[in-house]
């Protein structure tokens, strides 16, 4: 109300002057496809249409400013247009900017699902490469597109759950693309309480005679993605995968091999040796769980990762809020507006080095 009457008083005042002030173009979100050659080969006929939502800044379509870009990639459970559609990102972002919780900024929402759900955004050949997508086709085209600041100091990367493993997964391989980092509630991080090949349903994966059957469950339905990512075989129908057990009577059987080739594949603590000097060289890095997550392996999962980046030497900020997973993340009280944006704003360079 008090900034309603400031615009008012403003405004009377030009008015009194016969004069009005010049009003910035308003942000917008535009939907843009990118034909991707990278999926060529994916054996589970992933679409290379791929699809994304680019939030402008107020001001975009009447300067020739340059603006940071952050990826933002989301959990697998939503649509990559959940943010704009139906949490009001929009809305919320014009607020942070005019608020100054962060500068004038590009975001590009993607879509990297398969008919299964997440991607994990790495290469495979049974999903396709999604991967070498980002690197090589979706950044190079939204910088020619768009007016980015294309060099790291000024591109990050974000994203939610599942989203939020892409996130720093990409941290972990490319810092010389994305400078800075933050993560929510990122899963996949490290082993849980549970013993991970007790989730999936191995008769029914065994069984399947399409992606149709696995997604009568759910554990089983995240699991084959899972697999599909990291331990792709494609001369395996209809899944296309190695599977790290079996079921025998009531027995478990793990599968010692595959399941080192997965844990060291797909667990991201066991990717810090490797990649700890790529995460050193990072502005910002940043991740965050809900302590009440209702599958509790997140959360002992996400204490051991920090522990191990700590183990390792490497900078970064870990967060265990109260709450559960998604219950605190959009809106004007939720963590993109008051620690994402923020965390963006002190670690993303907005102006053209001279």
């Amino acid at each position: 109300m008090i900034r309603e009457f400031e615009y008012l008083g403003t405004a009377l005042l030009f008015a009194a002057l016969g004069v009005m002030p010049a009003m910035a173009a308003p942000s917008k979100v535009e939907s843009r496809e990118i034909r991707s050659t990278n999926f060529a080969q994916s054996k589970i006929g992933t679409t290379p249409v791929r699809r994304m939502a680019v939030y402008l800044a107020p001001g975009y379509e009447d300067s020739s400013t340059r603006y940071p870009v952050i990826y933002f990639f989301p959990d697998a459970f939503s649509d990559f247009r959940e943010p704009f559609d139906h949490k009001g990102a929009q809305a919320l972002f014009d607020r942070a900017i005019a608020d100054g919780m962060i500068g004038k900024f590009i975001l590009v929402a993607v879509d990297m699902d398969t008919s299964l759900g997440s991607s994990w955004c790495v290469n495979s050949t049974a999903t396709g490469n999604w991967e070498d997508f980002v690197i090589q086709e979706l950044k190079p085209y939204v910088d020619a597109n768009f007016r980015t600041l294309p060099k790291r100091e000024s591109q990050g990367v974000a994203g939610e759950f599942m989203g939020g493993y892409c996130a720093i997964r990409f941290g972990m391989r490319h810092p010389d693309v994305f400078g800075s980092v933050y993560a929510l509630h990122p899963v996949g991080t490290g082993s849980g309480i549970k013993v991970m090949d007790s989730l999936p349903n191995w008769e029914l994966m065994a069984n399947a005679k399409s992606l149709e059957d696995v997604r009568k469950d759910g554990y089983s339905n995240i699991f084959t993605s899972i697999f599909q990512a990291h331990l792709p075989d494609p001369h395996k129908p209809p899944l296309y995968i190695d599977m790290p057990a079996r079921k025998v009577g009531d027995r478990l059987i793990i599968d010692t091999l595959l399941t080192q080739r997965l844990r060291e594949n797909f667990f991201l603590e066991s990717m810090i040796p490797q990649y700890a000097e790529n995460l050193k060289s990072l502005r910002g890095f940043k991740f965050d769980w809900g302590r009440s997550d209702l599958n509790q392996d997140h959360v002992y999962s996400n204490q051991a990762f920090t522990h191990k980046l700590n183990e390792f030497g490497i900078p970064h900020e870990a967060e265990e809020y109260n709450g559960v997973w998604g219950d605190k993340t959009w809106g004007d009280d939720g963590r993109i507006y008051n620690e994402v944006l923020p965390f963006f704003k002190k670690h993303l360079l907005f102006d053209e080095p001279h």
